[in-house]
């Protein structure tokens, strides 16, 4: 807290006829310090509840919006590497739609004690064929621009028709990605998130959103 450094008015009597008062500060200046110290405290407390403010309203965001996860695995590679730290959105989709593209989180359907994270590559309803690598859903050629050549897995998959309320999902990194063309597609009610955003290694530093629109 601050304090004044305003003295007390120090007199000297003199002995003649005449008596001066010589104070150290004078009244002029006193009255114009006491205004300005009080507004600069009302500027300190005004931007201390701003940022108190500012710190909770983070915190609630952060803790029941978004939650920081820990990416284990190469799967999704090159986008996650593996022991990235990201953010995923648990709420997203009791709002919007899921959206082919979607990088999500899901409970593994063999082991719900385990998460998983892989890419939406096909709907519900949707049939999913793979030829010699290259992903076809309802017999239209799926553009893969995440999937970088190396990482491409030239196998044979399906034809596979996506139940009602499921998901196909697969790994970027095909030849080593435990997908749905192992376990099958993924209910609905397993995916808890989205993955929204990469903090960890700094330069992984951004969103990780894709829309289908934006993968074509």
């Amino acid at each position: 807290m601050e304090h004044s450094d305003e003295k007390p008015i120090a007199t000297s009597v003199n002995t003649n006829s005449s008596a001066d008062i010589s104070p150290s500060t004078s009244p002029n200046t006193a009255s114009e310090q006491s205004p300005s110290l009080l507004s600069l405290r009302h500027e300190i407390r005004v931007w201390t509840r701003d940022l108190l403010i500012a710190i909770g309203l983070a915190l609630v965001i952060i803790v029941f919006l978004y939650q920081p996860v820990k990416v284990e695995g190469t799967s999704m590679a090159p986008l996650l590497s593996d022991q990235e730290r990201i953010f995923i959105n648990k709420f997203v989709y009791r709002f919007e739609a899921i959206h082919r593209g979607d990088v999500v989180v899901f409970w593994y359907p063999l082991d719900r004690s385990k998460s998983f994270i892989k890419r939406v590559i096909a709907l519900p309803g949707e049939t999913v064929t793979i030829r010699q690598g290259v992903v076809m859903v309802n017999g239209v050629v799926v553009p893969e621009p995440y999937v970088p050549p190396q990482y491409e897995d030239v196998s044979d998959y399906g034809p596979q028709r996506v139940p009602a309320d499921s998901y196909f999902v697969m790994g970027d990194h095909r030849i080593s990605s435990n997908d749905s063309r192992v376990f099958g597609p993924v209910p609905s009610q397993f995916i808890y998130g989205r993955a929204v955003f990469a903090y960890w290694p700094v330069d992984h530093f951004g969103s990780l959103a894709m829309t289908e629109a934006e993968s074509k």
